[in-house]
């Protein structure tokens, strides 16, 4: 016969109470959109297409974005490729490539989950990001800017994430942002992430928020966070953060590896 203590019988329902919570929690939400990268190859065409061109992106970077190149986004064993070389084109000393859902998907609210391990090397920029679809309408920052997961390759244990619009925007120092300390990033996978309410933005590591901004009801300039946004990942070389202590040349190539990508709204 087997004997219950109380101390068993309490610790069975914080158990059975812990499991109920994260049921509830999960059904609250239905995954919408995902990308697991089980095909080998180029990118799904259907969910993602590319940014392409070297002109600096407005921050001096030197990278040059190529459209569907293997040498710079595959798909392989499971896992996407973003990868950058060290190669000339057009002017540009090296390539790599920017992937966004443009035109193909944008989501108002919910939460955005990127299983990723990053690049290393000092002048690397990796990036998973998110910009408001009316960016071609009303310009950067007003369209509003949500960086999931930023880093630098001078500062590999830093997480940034951070919010930009019209009011808070790194051009006037007035951003809100956070670092948070991330552990060994370029050799382990770790899941970044927001979770978008239209009262406020969440910014989590490994399921857990390390920095929340709120919706303060003022105008578009302050919260341009309630329309549609698509989604960005990308590796950047470079630039007026990225190449701040310069590019380490014997680095290259380097990739950052997303193993995969989730989106989840409330049903």
């Amino acid at each position: 016969m087997i004997k219950y203590t109380c101390l068993s019988i309490l610790a069975f329902g914080a158990v059975f109470s812990s499991c109920s919570k994260q049921e509830s929690k999960t059904t609250e939400r239905k995954l919408v959109w995902s990308d697991e990268f089980e095909e080998e190859g180029l990118p799904d065409s259907t969910k993602w297409a590319y940014k392409v061109g070297g002109n600096g992106w407005g921050n001096n970077e030197l990278e040059y974005y190529t459209e569907a190149d293997s040498d710079n986004a595959f798909v392989k064993e499971g896992i996407l490729h973003i990868r950058a070389v060290k190669e000339e084109k057009e002017g540009n000393d090296y390539t790599s490539a920017r992937l966004v859902t443009q035109g193909k998907a944008e989501w108002t609210y919910g939460k955005f989950e990127v299983r990723a391990k990053l690049p290393k090397g000092r002048g690397l920029w990796p990036a998973i990001w998110m910009l408001g679809k009316d960016i071609e309408s009303k310009g950067w920052p007003l369209c509003g800017e949500i960086d999931i997961m930023e880093n630098v390759g001078y500062d590999l244990d830093t997480l940034v994430g951070t919010i930009h619009c019209q009011a808070f925007n790194h051009v006037k120092g007035t951003q809100k942002s956070k670092k948070v300390f991330i552990d060994k990033p370029a050799d382990e996978f770790h899941v970044y992430a927001i979770d978008w309410t239209k009262d406020k933005i969440d910014f989590l590591l490994d399921d857990k928020v390390y920095y929340t901004v709120e919706n303060t009801y003022n105008t578009e300039e302050e919260w341009p966070f309630n329309k549609p946004f698509y989604l960005i990942l990308n590796v950047a070389v470079g630039g007026n953060w990225g190449g701040q202590k310069g590019v380490d040349d014997t680095v290259f190539p380097q990739s950052m590896e997303v193993d995969w990508v989730r989106v989840w709204q409330k049903e």
